[in-house]
Parts: structure tokens; sequence; C-alpha cells
């Protein structure tokens, strides 16, 4: 919602000044200079990315028109966790691996269809967990194991952004490309009317200008976007790489879940009492299914 707000600011302006100061909207339909320009960008961006990075940005790309992580989001992983180490401090560590083997048939994450739906999230859970059940790893060495997990998917997340960024550096240049194709294209018609010739002119600057806009007025603010999705993303392991760490040294589950809980940005972290109900709810839930 805000992408189509932001880019409606951005034209409105731009046009809106640009027709304040006499300027003719029918000087700026230039089809041939969008084509220069977004046909270039698209080939550098094939030229540059392998096709796995390619999908990665497109599908990041849907993500501009959803909502990011929201405080409900957590307190359904916060009480997914509870539930996980309730169970496992009652019953021990080795009756959470039927649930980990099939996560889509575990009875307490199948309660939980958007956590399934992160791929990332329930690997990174059900590796760390098996880890914990093989057991003999020292808490500090299980921490730098679930950091460099979180490290990797993290870059690995960031890098449609970058590379979304450099196409935005490339777009004034491109613009600059159109603009000189628009020069020589005057100069072949320099013995024209003066009323050719300036149409002309003004097509190649628009080049120049096209590529500017696209550049400073979408693309990077797109990858600037992209990038600050793919850090709010990486709050998601936090939390549970902080109450998973916890609850392997062994404190209670409410605890635990307060280690996990802490590590979530103000924005969206939820209150002590919103966590303890949530949980609590969560707890009656399981419990009458297993009644």
């Amino acid at each position: 919602m805000f992408l189509i707000i932001g880019a409606l600011i951005v034209i409105g302006a731009v046009l809106g000044g640009y027709t304040m100061e006499g300027g003719s909207l029918a000087v700026l339909q230039q089809p041939a200079e969008l084509i220069i320009i977004g046909g270039a960008a698209l080939g550098s961006l094939l030229i540059s990315t392998p096709l796995s990075i390619t999908k990665q940005l497109i599908g990041q790309m849907k993500g501009f028109f959803a909502s990011g992580d929201t405080k409900a989001d957590y307190l359904d992983l916060l009480a997914m966790l509870y539930q996980l180490f309730r169970l496992s401090q009652q019953s021990g560590v080795m009756s959470l691996e039927a649930h980990f083997e099939e996560p889509d048939k575990s009875a307490i994450l199948a309660e939980f269809p958007k956590f399934l739906a992160r791929h990332h999230a329930v690997d990174f859970l059900a590796d760390s967990v098996k880890v914990i059940i093989i057991g003999g790893i020292a808490p500090h060495d299980l921490e730098s194991l679930m950091d460099e997990d979180l490290r990797v998917h993290h870059e690995e997340e960031a890098r449609p952004a970058g590379i979304l960024a450099k196409i935005g550096d490339a777009l004034p240049g491109l613009g600059i490309v159109a603009a000189v194709l628009g020069v020589v294209n005057t100069m072949g018609a320099i013995d024209g009317p003066p009323a050719e010739i300036g149409h002309k002119v003004a097509a190649a600057l628009i080049g120049t200008f096209l590529g500017i806009l696209m550049s400073y007025g979408f693309v990077q603010p797109m990858s600037t976007n992209m990038e600050l999705r793919a850090g709010d993303a990486g709050h998601y392991g936090q939390c549970m790489k902080a109450g998973l760490l916890a609850s392997y040294k062994g404190f209670p589950p409410a605890i635990a879940i307060e280690f996990a809980r802490r590590v979530l940005p103000v924005s969206v972290r939820p209150t002590f009492d919103e966590t303890e109900q949530r949980c609590r709810a969560s707890k009656a839930s399981a419990d009458a299914a297993a009644a």
C-alpha cells in the first residue's frame, strides 16, 4: 500500500511541479526512451545476476505489497515455542523428535500454519532441535552454530537488495545513453525546421530525466525497502535462537520465552502480559486437544 502511495506522490510532485512551470505533458511521452532505458536495465540485470538470485529478487518484490511481521505473528511464534519447551521439560528432549521428522504432521506445529509456510524458519528450528537431541554440544557452541546459520541466511536474503541497488546506480548512466542516441538522431536532422530539432532535443533530454527519476525516485527506494525487510526477517530467527538457547541451558519454559521476547524490536514486541496470556491460551488449547 505505501509503495503505491509513495510512487503516486513521486509522480504527482514531479509532474505537478513541471506543469506549474508551464511544461507540456505531451512532450514527456517518449516511449522509445523508456524502451532504451528499461530494456538495457533488464538486460544488464540478466547479464550480472544468476537465475536463482533473479527468481529470489522477483519473489522479494512481491513482498512490497504484503505487510511485514506483526506483533500477532511473534505472539504465535512465542506460543509455539512455549508449547515445545513445555513438552521438552515434561517428557524430555527426545519427545520433540517426532514433531520435527515431519513438521506438517506435528500436532503442535500444525496449529501455526504461518510458521510452517516459512520454510527456512522450519528448517532452522528443526535442525537446531535435532542437534540438541543428539547432545554433547556446549551452549556456547550451539549458539555459534545457530549464529552461523542465521548469518548465511541473512546474506542470501540481502543479495537481491544489493543487485537492485546496482541497477538503480546504473539507470542514470543508461539515461545518458538514451540522451546521446537522441542527440545523434537530432544531428541527423540538423538541417530540418527549428521546431523539429527542438522536439528531438527535448526527447533526448527526457532520456536523462527518466534515468535519474527511475533511479532515485523508484529503484533505489525499492532496494532500501527490500534491505529493511530482510533485516526485519532476521528478527524471527533471532527470536527462535534466543528461546532455544535459554531452554537448552535449563531455564523453565516461561523464562526461555522471555529471553526470546526480549530480542524483538520494540515496534513488534508483545508485552509480558500479552505473551503470558497467549501462552496460557495455547497451553489450554493443547491440553483440551490431548484430553
